[in-house]
C-alpha cells in the first residue's frame, strides 16, 4: 500500500502552471479552469506558419492561372494562393472553379473572388465530400495549393480518381523559436500535434521531462511524445474524454483536490 501511495502522490503532484502550444484564443473553457482551479496558463504557439517566396514558388514551375479549378484545404491555403498570385501579377480567370473542404473555408474564399454559387462546391469536412462534384468536374485542370507538410489524404483521393491534377507548396509550417522560454518552466506542457513536439527538441534538444506532466491531443502526438522517451501524463480519450480542458479538470480533480 505504501509502494501505490507513493505512486499516486508522484502521478498527481499539484498543478500551478500549464503552458498551452497554440495562440490564445479570444474566449476558451480553459480561461474557467484557470480560475477555478487557481492556475496561470500561458499561451505560445510552437509552430507558425510562414510563406513560400515567389522566387522559391517559381522553381516548382507552376503557374496558377494555367489550371482550370483549385482545391482549398484551409485558409492559410486561400491566403498564400491569392498572395502567390498577387506577387506574380496574376488574375484568375472568372471561370475558375473552387472547391472547398468546408463551409468556413468556402465562406474565407469571399475575401478574395466573387462568390458565384455556380463556380465553388462545398465539402462538410473531408475530400470525399467533393466526391459528386469532383466527378462533374473531371475535365478540369485541379491545382492543390498546400504546405511543406503536404494534405496527403487530398492527394491520395484525387490520384485515386484518377483526376488531373497538382499540388504546389505556397507556405511553410515551421517551428516557431522559443529561446526566452529556455529558462522558464511549467507543471503541464500541452501538445496538440507531432510538431509541437517537433518544435520542443528543435529549441531545447536537451530537454528532460522530470517533474513536467505532458498533455497530448491524438494518437500521432502520443506516438511523437512516446518516441522521444518521454511519458504522457494527461490524455483525451473520447468518448469518455472528449477534450483537452475535460482531460487536465479530470487531472486537476486530483492534483488540485483542496480547490475543486
Amino acid at each position: 500500500m505504501a509502494a501505490n501511495t507513493n505512486v499516486m502522490e508522484e502521478t498527481y503532484r499539484r498543478v500551478k502552471s500549464i503552458l498551452i502550444s497554440q495562440p490564445k484564443p479570444e474566449r476558451s473553457p480553459y480561461y474557467e479552469l484557470e480560475k477555478k482551479y487557481d492556475l496561470q496558463i500561458d499561451w505560445r504557439p510552437f509552430i507558425h506558419v510562414e510563406g513560400v517566396e515567389v522566387k522559391e514558388f517559381r522553381k516548382q514551375r507552376i503557374r496558377p492561372d494555367e489550371f482550370t479549378a483549385v482545391i482549398f484545404t484551409a485558409k492559410n491555403a486561400i491566403d498564400h494562393f491569392f498572395r502567390i498570385c498577387e506577387d506574380m501579377r496574376i488574375t484568375m480567370p472568372q471561370d475558375t472553379k473552387y472547391f472547398c473542404l468546408t463551409e468556413a473555408i468556402a465562406n474565407y474564399l469571399q475575401k478574395f473572388i466573387i462568390y458565384r454559387k455556380r463556380k465553388v462546391s462545398v465539402g462538410k469536412r473531408h475530400i470525399q465530400d467533393l466526391s459528386n462534384a469532383l466527378k462533374k468536374n473531371k475535365d478540369e485542370k485541379f491545382l492543390l495549393p498546400c504546405s511543406n507538410l503536404g494534405a496527403k489524404d487530398v492527394s491520395s483521393y484525387l490520384t485515386e480518381m484518377e483526376l488531373n491534377w497538382q499540388d504546389a507548396m505556397m507556405y511553410k509550417t515551421v517551428s516557431s523559436d522559443l529561446s526566452d522560454l529556455s529558462d522558464v518552466t511549467y507543471d503541464v506542457l500541452v501538445f496538440f500535434s507531432p510538431l509541437g513536439i517537433t518544435s520542443l527538441y528543435e529549441n531545447f534538444p536537451e530537454f528532460m521531462q522530470r517533474d513536467t506532466r505532458l498533455a497530448v491531443f491524438g494518437s500521432s502526438t502520443t506516438k511523437a511524445v512516446e518516441e522521444h522517451g518521454l511519458n504522457v501524463n494527461i490524455r483525451v480519450q473520447p468518448p469518455e474524454v472528449p477534450s483537452m480542458t475535460k482531460a487536465l479538470e479530470i487531472y486537476l480533480k486530483q492534483s488540485n483536490p483542496d480547490i475543486s
